[in-house]
């Protein structure tokens, strides 16, 4: 085994992806030489590849039958649309005859989407990581006829292409045994990579358990330019939505200072767009400087909820405006008529990464004239470029009362010139070549993006972001959701076909609560536990108190994975797990948080080893250290009272109420007939009721 092995380590390319769409048109299939079976598919990754000589095939279980009547072995390549290392392995060998030939004499050719199938990629990563610890996209594995891998690695030159397949096609043929045994371990691997013991529940969780996971997480933390130390850096939002939760309740002078030099450090960074807003995926120095360009739906979702959390707690008007801007750019460009957000933006254009968003100090001087000075001072743009090829990625590396104190104008005559010099830059830009759109629809990222709308519209009473977050309510109701609860992952073009993975659940659960706490109209809690009672009949596993990630009613894959640590995008078992203790709260449903509490105790001792891989697990045990509050607003002036009690950094409360008591338990026999009454509640047990809410928070604080 460990000859293959050094094989595998020997040939592999670390790599990570940016972005390149170049989706093919399916409808102009005379245009072109070559026309797969993709082309029939609705992902605009998988219709990249649709005129590849490849004779690729999409993931589905006639293609892996087919496998094993003809007795191929099965390559499966995975990517997604703003891959910019796909697409270059595509141009070198997918679209190269030579290796299509190959490739189609000796092999069944499966491409697949990472993003509408994160299951199989997973299962395939996993084979990767167990091989030689690495991994990235495109994820290249060869698997026997049934599916089993034997080879798994990222990105490859052609020429170590042609000599993997041809490596594996020979051993396959000459020494099967070999490959089967291979197999064996490797599947063996990847069954116990999620073994989660269940331990007896936990009864009880303390402040110094919280400090405990800090304490072990801290000695990563950047002071000095945020995030974790070195490069890369990626944004992980719910780290820093963590450590601004954790020390309300533990005040920490530390974590409060570590999510804020991140979030300010991200907000001048090259890694946020200052000419349209949003941040792209992450930044590959240790400075926030110079991104790889690509930006996704599922960061700025999160990040819109970090900024406006951030702000309701600071009043720092540099986090109000990124937010502003992000949610311009999400308008603008990422949605669609029927209100669903688009998944992500390239980070090439014309062939080239980042030539959108990048400008020249000449082109700058044209633009703006007797303005540039100012403008290029403030966003650090030279004649000689901060970046390649004379290049420049605006980044503020000045204050703006720096720079206006420097001119001798004032911070508001300088803040106008700089907004008009954008409008310009941005004018300029749409001239050019734009990235490439993947407009597919993904349930869960949607649901993050939504929960961004509702968080910003509580912070900033913008009935736009509530109207924008209801329109895509109602477009994964209507589309996504059927009648018993369950949910598809993804929709274009009418079509919604891929059964949804626990994160979809989750995620839509959590955005279904924070829009019922928007709007107290129940229809959204009713949904968010209709999603909770189809998870349990459907991904529960018994043996551990954990949930896997795909449905019983999915295809068989090489086993059930479970999705346990937190990641760019939280863990779904530690999002179903948080959904689970806020419906219990909800519905009075002990069963609910039961299964919370069972979920978290399994998970403690990792909290404490790896606390920033744990983050969103570390929110919820922020609960069962104290349980939130419970505020009921209830009379003809809820609206009133609830806008004017989100005007207060409240992480730890969770509102219900409207004009009418309406169903939940907790609202019952609440109405007091000519006046708005507010009730402060903790463990079911209500403080005497209040109609001002400086009083309400009081209370709290008791």
């Amino acid at each position: 085994m460990y000859r293959y092995l050094l094989f595998c380590l020997f040939l592999s390319a670390i790599t990570a992806c940016n972005a390149q769409d170049r989706a093919k048109d399916k409808h102009s299939m005379g245009d072109h030489e070559y026309t797969n079976d993709l082309i029939n598919e609705t992902s605009p990754y998988l219709l990249q590849h649709a005129h590849n000589p490849v004779n690729w095939k999409p993931w589905k279980p006639e293609v892996l039958a087919q496998a094993k009547e003809e007795d191929k072995l099965i390559i499966i390549s995975v990517g997604y649309a703003a891959c910019h290392w796909c697409h270059v392995m595509e141009h070198e060998s997918f679209e190269d005859s030579t290796v299509a030939a190959v490739m189609n004499e000796h092999f069944i050719p499966i491409k697949v989407d990472r993003e509408e199938r994160p299951d199989v990629d997973q299962i395939y990563m996993d084979a990767c990581h167990l091989m030689n610890q690495q991994g990235g996209w495109p994820l290249n594995a060869i698997a026997l006829p049934d599916g089993r891998p034997i080879f798994a690695g990222t990105y490859y030159k052609k020429d170590q292409w042609l000599q993997i397949l041809d490596h594996y096609q020979k051993q396959f043929k000459n020494d099967r045994s070999t490959a089967e045994e291979m197999a064996k371990q490797v599947v063996n691997g990847i069954r116990n990579m999620d073994n989660v013991p269940k331990v007896e529940p936990v009864s009880s969780y303390r402040i110094e358990d919280l400090d405990r996971i800090f304490r072990g997480w801290e000695s990563s933390i950047d002071y000095q330019k945020g995030g974790k130390k070195g490069a890369p850096k990626f944004p992980m939002p719910n780290n820093y939505l963590y450590l601004l939760r954790y020390q309300h309740i533990a005040p920490n002078d530390d974590a409060l200072k570590a999510a804020l030099i991140t979030l300010d450090n991200m907000a001048d960074g090259g890694i946020y767009d200052h000419v349209g807003g949003g941040f792209a995926r992450y930044s590959v120095d240790a400075d926030w400087h110079v991104p790889h360009f690509e930006k996704m739906l599922y960061d700025n979702g999160q990040l819109v909820s970090l900024y406006s959390e951030a702000y309701q707690l600071t009043g720092k008007e540099l986090y109000k405006s990124v937010v502003e801007e992000t949610l311009g750019w999400i308008a603008r460009e990422m949605t669609s008529d029927e209100g669903g957000f688009y998944s992500s933006l390239d980070a090439d254009s014309d062939g080239e990464e980042g030539k959108y968003y990048v400008f020249t100090r000449e082109e700058v001087d044209s633009l703006l004239g007797d303005n540039s000075q100012l403008f290029s001072e403030t966003y650090d743009i030279i004649g000689r470029g901060n970046w390649e090829h004379e290049k420049n990625i605006l980044r503020k590396k000045k204050g703006f009362r720096q720079v206006a104190e420097r001119n001798e104008i004032h911070v508001n005559d300088l803040k106008e010139i700089l907004q008009k010099g954008k409008k310009a830059l941005y004018a300029h830009r749409e001239t050019r070549v734009r990235p490439g759109l993947d407009d597919k629809v993904l349930t869960g990222w949607n649901a993050l993006m939504l929960k961004g709308y509702v968080d910003a519209y509580r912070v900033f009473n913008n009935d736009s972001y509530l109207e924008a977050a209801l329109k895509n309510g109602h477009f994964i109701a209507n589309n996504m959701m059927q009648e018993d609860g369950r949910l598809n992952r993804n929709y274009k073009n009418g079509s919604s076909n891929i059964n949804a993975f626990l994160d979809d659940y989750g995620l839509t659960i959590d955005a279904f609560i924070a829009l019922y706490q928007a709007t107290f109209d129940e229809q959204w809690l009713l949904k968010a536990k209709s999603l909770g009672e189809y998870v349990l009949a459907h991904f529960k596993d018994e043996d551990s108190g954990m949930f896997f990630y795909t449905s019983d009613l999915d295809d068989p894959l090489l086993t059930r994975k479970l999705e346990l640590s937190d990641n760019v995008i939280p863990g779904s078992n530690s999002v179903i797990a948080k959904a689970f203790y806020e419906l219990g709260l909800y519905f009075y449903d002990n069963e609910y948080q039961d299964i919370s509490r069972q979920m978290l105790s399994n998970m403690e001792q990792q909290l404490y080893r790896q606390g920033r891989f744990f983050t969103n697990w570390s929110w919820l045990m922020t609960y069962f250290v104290r349980e939130p509050h419970e505020v009921a607003i209830i009379g003809d002036n809820f609206e009133a009272l609830r806008k004017e009690m989100d005007q207060t950094y409240l992480p730890h409360v969770l509102l219900s109420g409207g004009r009418e008591e309406g169903s939940l338990k907790l609202l019952k026999n609440k109405k007091i007939e000519g006046q708005t009454t507010i009730y402060v509640c903790q463990q079911k047990v209500c403080k005497f009721p209040v109609t001002d809410v400086e009083k309400a928070l009081k209370l709290m604080k008791e």
